[in-house]
């Protein structure tokens, strides 16, 4: 049958070996010519974004480096935006690249870095009003869905999951239950309404998806046995399928919410995903402001702030391990009986992305373990190669490392720990001036998805917050 995995891993080698020069992974000198459609055929134009590449781009003395981050940063707002307007409001539809569905995940992580760019130009927030209002009526369709079709009634286009054994239903591209997949949205929100104070897109139609939230949470705390979702496909790959009936394997309900999936789309081995937990007592609380400020309810928001008080707590007494020296990590997964495993997966929120979503300070001894540990033989996905050094995970498989997992290692790190990673990032792209999904350890050639919207602008973000905050990093050739 075919999957996703086998799909995407058709499109691997495409785009960069033209540009090979001599030596294993020294590339043919680029003329670094923009790598951006022309501005008639790009999606979407926002003044912001472009007054802010710009300012970006003359503080970088690298001009390979310069090349990536124009290539990359506005590659959402390029290639993968679709305005309209649906059921009388403004829509955005926010396709993740290669794949003509929308992520609840990665649409929302694709436009982060524009938030605060968004209170000075009027086009972009319309984009953030209809893809508020988009993500709301996704939930309402179904809050156990990770991806959507533009056409609410639509029926799935993608190939591997038309015969999936679960309730499927009108709109839906794919029905993977992962908890961030309703975290996302509220994050980014959140910080939209933080950033303008713009209260349009929060209607009765979003109050009504985010009570559909917190009663999804509360579902899968299963505390009254499994509820309603279940999940199964024929698959050769069993990480894309779920024991016992579709429901996952067993977990004490110990008060954290059971995730049937990661956010790299596999299946979970043990249902009580840590970095899910936390992410989901960061936006609770977060839903918990919102709801006080904009619609005065007292009530919600005190749901909302016991449910992550309830999940804090778990996640304290469970979810918990001992590195090498007896410090305290997180733990990657757990059942609730006493086994944990630990590992982490290059896809956010992973446990090396903690901090960068805000369920810590970037300083916070647990988190630094953790993150340490990460990135060490600990973990069973953390590949060590000629090419480089990073995280993947089971999604395609050993030896692959996710560009993703550097730029976050550079996102929350500081020095000569970043100029580590942006000398990878710069000797991994294969010449295409891209970011990719994964590529093997020892030949970046070997990649896979040419067109992965949410690590190019993941990229651009951290070349924008080096020159705010980490400036003569960007200064050396």
């Amino acid at each position: 049958m075919t999957s996703r995995r086998s799909v995407l891993k058709m499109m691997a080698f495409a785009a960069g070996g033209a540009m090979l020069g001599q030596g294993r992974f020294a590339w043919a000198e680029p003329r670094f010519l923009s790598h951006r459609p022309p501005l008639a055929k790009r999606k979407f134009v926002s003044p912001a974004v472009e007054a802010l590449m710009a300012r970006t781009k003359a503080k970088i003395g690298d001009p390979e480096l310069a090349w990536m981050f124009e290539n990359c940063f506005a590659n959402t707002l390029d290639t993968t935006v679709q305005l309209g307007n649906l059921r009388g409001k403004p829509d955005t539809f926010i396709v993740t690249g290669d794949i003509d569905a929308m992520w609840l995940r990665d649409s929302s992580a694709q436009v982060w870095p524009y938030v605060s760019l968004a209170v000075h130009d009027k086009p972009l927030q319309q984009l953030f009003r209809g893809l508020i209002r988009r993500h709301a009526l996704c939930i309402s369709i179904d809050p156990y869905a990770n991806a959507f079709l533009p056409d609410p009634q639509g029926k799935t286009t993608l190939e591997w999951a038309k015969n999936d054994l679960t309730d499927m239903r009108p709109g839906v591209a794919e029905r993977k239950w992962e908890i961030d997949s309703l975290c996302y949205p509220i994050r980014l929100a959140h910080a939209y309404w933080r950033a303008t104070g713009d209260k349009q897109p929060f209607d009765d139609d979003w109050r009504e998806a985010m009570r559909n939230v917190l009663a999804t949470f509360r579902e899968q705390q299963r505390k009254h046995g499994p509820g309603s979702y279940h999940f199964q496909r024929r698959s050769e790959a069993p990480t894309e399928s779920l024991a016992l009936g579709g429901y996952g394997n067993p977990a004490r309900p110990v008060g954290l919410i059971h995730s049937m999936f990661r956010p790299s789309d596999d299946a979970c081995l043990y249902p009580l995903f840590i970095p899910g937990n936390l992410f989901a007592v960061s936006v609770m609380r977060q839903l918990a402001q919102m709801t006080q400020s904009l619609f005065d309810d007292r009530a919600f928001a005190d749901e909302c702030n016991a449910l992550a008080d309830e999940i804090e707590q778990a996640l304290l007494a469970h979810g918990i391990i001992h590195d090498e020296h007896g410090g305290e990590i997180w733990a990657y997964e757990v059942d609730g009986y006493g086994n944990q495993l630990f590992m982490d997966d290059a896809n956010a929120p992973g446990l090396s992305s903690l901090a960068y979503l805000g369920c810590c300070e970037h300083d916070d001894t647990r988190y630094l373990r953790t993150r340490a540990a990460a990135w060490s033989a600990r973990n069973p996905y953390f590949f060590n190669g000629r090419a480089a050094q990073g995280i993947g995970g089971p999604h395609e498989g050993l030896r692959m490392i996710w560009p993703m997992s550097i730029i976050m290692r550079g996102l929350t790190g500081e020095g000569a720990q970043v100029s580590q990673c942006l000398q990878w990032l710069k000797t991994t792209h294969a010449g295409t001036g891209f970011m990719h999904e994964a590529f093997d350890q020892d030949d970046p050639t070997h990649f896979t998805r040419a067109w992965f919207a949410w690590a190019n602008t993941l990229f651009g973000e951290l070349i924008v917050q080096l020159a705010e905050h980490q400036p003569k990093l960007l200064q050396r050739s």
